[in-house]
């Protein structure tokens, strides 16, 4: 189907359901910044293949909101449609709220799926729509009703991340989090963003493009951890790990059937910024649930030696990959035949040949001439361009290893360059370390 196929039948469940507006959002079911195949809705149902972006739908308008790093590529990709961008940010562009504020009144509804809008975001948009008199549809998934051959959620072979990397167990980290529980007064913690998850049990998976995360949800009690995931993708030596430091694992949907048995005098605590809708409300009304940022973040956040130290040595071998790639694109450009894509696979083929390398840590930017003006621009097969012996190279990449992952942006001069280039290059420069240097004002 083409996209416009696509927001036809869309709109047909909607008058189906009597929803009048229906959100899709880009997040999967755990705040993910990014997200696997199965979770790209939004992507499908308006062709826009960004990292962030949310479509807004309607019988009469279609609309996409994403940011300034994606303006041009939305432009281009959403021609065509019908799907009208809306640049977040600019001057006269409503947000998202306030446009659904705008557009909904007494007696409409907005739909979206429970499982993507955070409990805080839906508790926004209850009540300002509320105010209206209009209501909330969460429970249906429309975009995948109509999504033919959608891929089947992610359910790749989970391993186990040694101490030697960690720098420290699984058990001291649990013991960490339930200190830090006894302390706030909560009886249950629950956790639902996969990158915290991976972190506690010092586990690593590969559910998320370039991200070594399992899809999970983790519920923490002084005595008991249940684990929420696909048993599948857990080798039996995992399991028997797991089940030594007293984690359980239950079927990935069933955490939100579980919630509903939670007591009615517990306190919960959980961050309704990072915590699903669904999941939040199916815990019991009479429960307390204690709104804060996870535990779990600055424990991760602060590295501790092995970490520290492990990721210097990852550095060092991502250097040694960059500095490889940078002598060879200097030494062959203009003798061999060089693109954008290839270059990619060379860089990747230097950064494998690197001890611990496990893959990208993102999708490479390797961006030529024109192309390295386009923010967060991906060469494809459809807009490869050859590197030619003159102007400038971006290459914004990252490696996973073992040790740690690396994120470096290097702009490379393939050869001549103008006067111009050179005056707006050092421009740049300049006011990037000027405001490196800047001081802010508290606040």
């Amino acid at each position: 189907m083409t996209v416009k196929e696509r927001i036809t039948a869309l709109r047909e469940r909607m008058k189906e359901k009597k929803i009048d507006a229906y959100l899709v959002p880009t997040d999967d079911f755990h705040a993910s910044e990014y997200v696997g195949e199965y979770f790209k809705c939004r992507k499908y149902i308006t062709g826009f293949t960004g990292s962030a972006g949310t479509a807004v739908i309607m019988q009469d308008m279609a609309g996409l909101w994403t940011d300034g790093r994606y303006f041009i590529q939305a432009a281009a990709q959403l021609e065509g449609t019908g799907v009208d961008l809306f640049k977040m940010g600019e001057p006269g562009v409503p947000t998202i709220h306030q446009f659904l504020e705008e557009k909904l009144g007494e007696g409409m509804c907005l739909g979206f799926d429970g499982r993507t809008i955070s409990a805080k975001e839906a508790s926004e948009l209850s009540e300002a729509l509320g105010k209206k008199g209009a209501s909330l549809s969460v429970d249906y998934d429309l975009v995948g009703e109509v999504w033919e051959d959608r891929p089947a959620l992610s359910c790749e072979p989970v391993m186990e991340l040694d101490v030697k990397w960690a720098g420290e167990s699984r058990a001291d980290k649990c013991a960490k989090i339930r200190k830090a529980m006894e302390e706030k007064g909560a009886d249950a913690f629950v956790l639902t963003s996969l990158d915290d998850i991976a972190w506690l049990l010092n586990i690593r998976g590969g559910d998320v493009h370039c991200c070594p995360v399992v899809l999970s949800y983790l519920v923490m009690t002084q005595k008991e951890i249940k684990l929420f995931a696909n048993e599948k993708a857990f080798p039996a030596e995992v399991l028997d790990a797991l089940a030594k430091d007293g984690v359980t694992l239950l079927p990935y949907d069933s955490i939100y059937e579980y919630v509903k048995t939670f007591a009615k005098d517990m306190k919960v605590l959980l961050c309704k910024q990072k915590a699903n809708s669904r999941l939040v409300s199916n815990i019991p009304a009479e429960v307390e649930i204690l709104d804060e940022e996870n535990l779990t973040l600055l424990p991760k956040a602060i590295k501790n030696p092995v970490e520290v130290e492990n990721e210097r040595i990852a550095h060092i071998r991502d250097g040694v990959a960059l500095t490889k790639f940078i002598y060879w694109l200097k030494k062959n450009v203009g003798k061999i035949p060089m693109t954008e894509l290839s270059a990619e696979e060379k860089l990747y083929s230097f950064r494998a040949q690197q001890e611990n390398f496990i893959d990208n840590s993102f999708d490479p930017i390797i961006s030529y001439g024109v192309h390295a003006a386009i923010n967060h621009y991906s060469a494809t097969p459809e807009t490869d361009i050859p590197i030619e012996p003159r102007s400038f190279l971006l290459a914004d990449t990252g490696g996973n290893y073992y040790e740690g992952t690396t994120d470096t942006t290097r702009t490379i001069v393939m050869g001549p360059v103008t006067d111009e280039q050179k005056k707006f290059f050092t421009a740049v420069l300049r006011g990037m370390l000027n405001l490196g240097n800047a001081k802010f004002r508290y606040g």
